[in-house]
Protein backbone atom coordinates (compact mmCIF):
# COMPACT_ATOMS: atom_id res chain seq x y z
CA UNK A 1 0.00 0.00 0.00
CA UNK A 2 2.83 2.49 1.30
CA UNK A 3 4.68 1.50 -2.25
CA UNK A 4 1.42 2.25 -4.42
CA UNK A 5 1.45 6.38 -2.77
CA UNK A 6 5.00 6.31 -3.11
CA UNK A 7 4.48 5.67 -6.75
CA UNK A 8 1.28 8.22 -7.30
CA UNK A 9 3.13 10.56 -5.98
CA UNK A 10 5.77 10.18 -8.61
CA UNK A 11 3.25 10.14 -10.94
CA UNK A 12 0.51 12.45 -10.00
CA UNK A 13 -2.86 12.16 -12.21
CA UNK A 14 -6.13 11.86 -10.86
CA UNK A 15 -4.85 14.45 -7.16
CA UNK A 16 -8.80 14.65 -5.76
CA UNK A 17 -9.73 10.99 -5.76
CA UNK A 18 -6.12 10.09 -4.72
CA UNK A 19 -6.00 12.83 -2.38
CA UNK A 20 -8.63 11.31 -0.44
CA UNK A 21 -7.54 7.66 -0.99
CA UNK A 22 -4.18 8.55 0.31
CA UNK A 23 -6.61 9.65 4.14
CA UNK A 24 -8.64 6.78 3.91
CA UNK A 25 -4.88 4.72 4.08
CA UNK A 26 -3.98 6.65 7.00
CA UNK A 27 -6.88 6.28 8.68
CA UNK A 28 -7.16 2.66 8.82
CA UNK A 29 -3.26 2.47 9.62
CA UNK A 30 -4.14 4.60 12.18
CA UNK A 31 -6.93 2.20 13.70
CA UNK A 32 -4.37 -0.43 13.56
CA UNK A 33 -1.91 1.57 14.96
CA UNK A 34 -4.57 2.32 18.09
CA UNK A 35 -5.40 -1.65 18.08
CA UNK A 36 -1.76 -2.72 18.21
CA UNK A 37 -1.26 0.17 21.41
CA UNK A 38 -3.53 -1.08 23.21
CA UNK A 39 -2.74 -5.41 22.81
CA UNK A 40 0.59 -4.17 23.34
CA UNK A 41 -0.29 -2.77 26.51
CA UNK A 42 -2.42 -5.51 27.82
CA UNK A 43 0.75 -7.95 26.89
CA UNK A 44 2.71 -5.55 29.20
CA UNK A 45 0.52 -5.43 32.00
CA UNK A 46 -0.16 -9.36 31.74
CA UNK A 47 3.55 -10.10 31.57
CA UNK A 48 4.52 -7.84 34.12
CA UNK A 49 1.81 -9.98 36.24
CA UNK A 50 3.08 -12.96 36.36
CA UNK A 51 6.69 -11.47 36.79
CA UNK A 52 5.54 -10.04 40.01
CA UNK A 53 4.01 -13.77 40.73
CA UNK A 54 7.41 -15.26 40.25
CA UNK A 55 7.81 -14.12 43.51
CA UNK A 56 5.23 -16.17 45.00
CA UNK A 57 5.92 -19.37 43.22
CA UNK A 58 8.90 -20.20 40.30
CA UNK A 59 6.22 -22.07 38.37
CA UNK A 60 5.06 -18.50 37.10
CA UNK A 61 8.29 -18.69 35.07
CA UNK A 62 7.07 -20.61 32.45
CA UNK A 63 4.41 -18.87 31.72
CA UNK A 64 6.21 -15.15 32.08
CA UNK A 65 9.13 -16.40 29.36
CA UNK A 66 6.55 -16.79 26.43
CA UNK A 67 4.68 -13.93 27.71
CA UNK A 68 7.68 -11.65 27.39
CA UNK A 69 8.89 -13.20 24.13
CA UNK A 70 5.33 -12.05 22.59
CA UNK A 71 5.83 -8.84 24.28
CA UNK A 72 8.89 -8.03 22.47
CA UNK A 73 7.40 -9.08 19.42
CA UNK A 74 4.14 -6.75 19.40
CA UNK A 75 6.80 -4.07 20.35
CA UNK A 76 9.07 -4.42 17.49
CA UNK A 77 5.30 -4.72 15.51
CA UNK A 78 4.40 -1.74 16.50
CA UNK A 79 7.15 0.06 16.13
CA UNK A 80 7.02 -0.76 12.66
CA UNK A 81 3.83 0.13 12.13
CA UNK A 82 4.18 3.59 13.78
CA UNK A 83 7.05 4.32 11.22
CA UNK A 84 4.82 3.30 8.30
CA UNK A 85 2.14 5.86 9.58
CA UNK A 86 4.83 8.50 9.85
CA UNK A 87 5.79 7.69 6.61
CA UNK A 88 1.97 8.41 5.07
CA UNK A 89 2.02 11.12 6.45
CA UNK A 90 5.39 12.96 5.30
CA UNK A 91 3.55 11.18 1.84
CA UNK A 92 1.53 12.88 2.36
CA UNK A 93 2.59 16.59 2.91
CA UNK A 94 4.62 15.86 -0.03
CA UNK A 95 1.43 14.98 -2.08
CA UNK A 96 0.37 18.36 -0.83
CA UNK A 97 3.09 20.41 -1.69
CA UNK A 98 3.42 19.10 -5.17
CA UNK A 99 -0.22 19.41 -5.84
CA UNK A 100 -0.19 22.67 -4.59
Amino acid sequence: MIKYIDEFIKNIENKNIEKEEILIKIDFFQHERLIHLIITLFYAIISLIFLALISISYIFIIPTIPLFIFLICYIIHYFKLENRVQHLYKLYDKYNNISH
